[in-house]
């Protein structure tokens, strides 16, 4: 029986919006309007926020990071002495790497300044150049699209080795030309070149920016520069470590290196991926409240007017009811059947506003050359809220139709 009456009821829907096109056309409309708000606002907001924390991935889940500049929020933080801190420099990264026991790697980088790389009559004006340690690589995942990375021993010498950006290879290569053991120009120095960074992609935040990089050993910057500007050391944990351990261990032997008082505060910053996830889980939350309101009032609307299309179907329907009842049928069975077809009414809308969603995103995708996306998420969300929607519209009616009087009813 309820079988037969859920049938019954999706044939009345659909006959409601044939036989009354213009008028099922208007009614949907808020509901079409009112998905398409809200499940663009979540997909774009998902899209935004899988681009954002997939670029600070490499960063690891599992490495803390020494720096001078606390990661987190600004607001809260005294810049005043943050500023008077001293950049981690070489000797505290000797210091980490010999008396941490539980670390799995150790990287040392520091930034040397932006400078012009030379190749025949091409040339980069500013090339984004950075001195690492031989751990580098590897603490970051760093993938090369030609050549390799330093060896123990170019490293060790602090040889005239260099590993470049994918941009700045193609600026200063083309396409035609082969970088691998070629010699350029840093700072009026000569370096063989004998690896190319594979690309880093479009995405929106690069915290570590390897297309425009030029990477010398650190053994061989010390010998020109001095310079410990945002340098930062990298710490990964080993993989029975938590990062509460390895940050225990760390300020201790920072503590020590930096012959701190007990009373004096850190003059260093522990860093860790959670920190900026936390930051990201509450913007990510407003904009998507933000696009719960903007949609919510589309939502209304297309309620309402679901609500008094039901009505006028009770209406139109009063003697068929009335027959019904005579006929034995039970008040849930009513019920049922208006329920049921305010519900695919909605649910109807709300396919048309997923068809808009999908279309605005893969016409998003190609305008900006960023990929945005509807997550199946998203539209089970959309189903979710068309079937809500379309319960509360359709109660009201549905109790109206199912409380009638079978005599009275026929006699409308």
């Amino acid at each position: 029986m309820f079988f037969k009456i859920f049938i019954e009821s999706i044939l009345q829907a659909f006959g409601q919006i044939w036989g009354n096109k213009l008028r099922s056309f208007l009614t949907l409309l808020g509901i079409i309007i009112g998905i398409w708000c809200v499940i663009t606002v979540l997909a774009a907001v998902d899209s935004l926020e899988t681009n954002i924390r997939g670029s600070f991935e490499k960063l690891g889940d599992d490495v803390v990071y020494v720096q001078k500049f606390p990661w987190g929020d600004g607001n809260s933080i005294d810049w005043a002495k943050i500023l008077k801190r001293p950049d981690p420099d070489f000797d505290d990264y000797n210091a980490i790497k010999k008396r941490v026991k539980i670390a799995d790697k150790i990287a040392y980088s520091s930034f040397i300044g932006q400078v012009p790389a030379q190749y025949r009559s091409n040339n980069v004006e500013q090339a984004f150049v950075i001195g690492v340690s031989y751990d580098y690589g590897d603490v970051f995942n760093m993938e090369l699209d030609q050549g390799r990375y330093f060896s123990p021993t170019e490293h060790f010498y602090g040889g005239n080795q260099v590993v470049l950006g994918f941009k700045v290879a193609e600026e200063l290569f083309g396409t035609t030309i082969n970088p691998i053991n070629k010699y350029i120009k840093v700072k009026g120095r000569k370096y063989q070149v004998i690896g190319v960074i594979k690309k880093e992609g479009n995405d929106l935040v690069n915290p570590i920016e390897f297309d425009e990089a030029v990477i010398l050993s650190i053994n061989n910057t010390r010998r020109f520069s001095s310079v410990n500007w945002g340098a930062m050391i990298a710490v990964k944990a080993q993989e029975d470590v938590s990062l509460d351990q390895l940050t225990d261990e760390l300020t201790m032997v920072m503590r020590s290196k930096h012959r701190l008082k007990p009373n004096q505060e850190d003059d260093f910053s522990l860093n860790q991926l959670s920190i900026i996830s936390n930051v990201f889980d509450s913007v990510f939350g407003v904009l998507n409240v933000v696009g719960w309101i903007i949609g919510g009032f589309s939502m209304v609307v297309g309620m309402v007017s679901v609500a008094n299309i039901m009505f006028v179907s009770v209406k139109e329907r009063t003697r068929q009811i009335g027959i019904k009842k005579a006929l034995g049928a039970k008040k849930y069975m009513i019920l049922i059947e208006f329920l049921i077809e305010s519900i695919v009414l909605c649910l109807i809308g709300g396919v048309i506003g997923l068809i808009f969603v999908y279309l605005t995103t893969a016409v998003a995708s190609q305008a900006i050359e960023f990929k945005f996306f509807l997550s199946q998420e998203n539209i089970i969300i959309g189903c979710t809220v068309s079937m809500i929607t379309g319960i509360i519209a359709g109660i009201i009616p549905a109790i109206m139709g199912a409380n009638m009087v079978p005599v009275e009813a026929m006699r409308k």
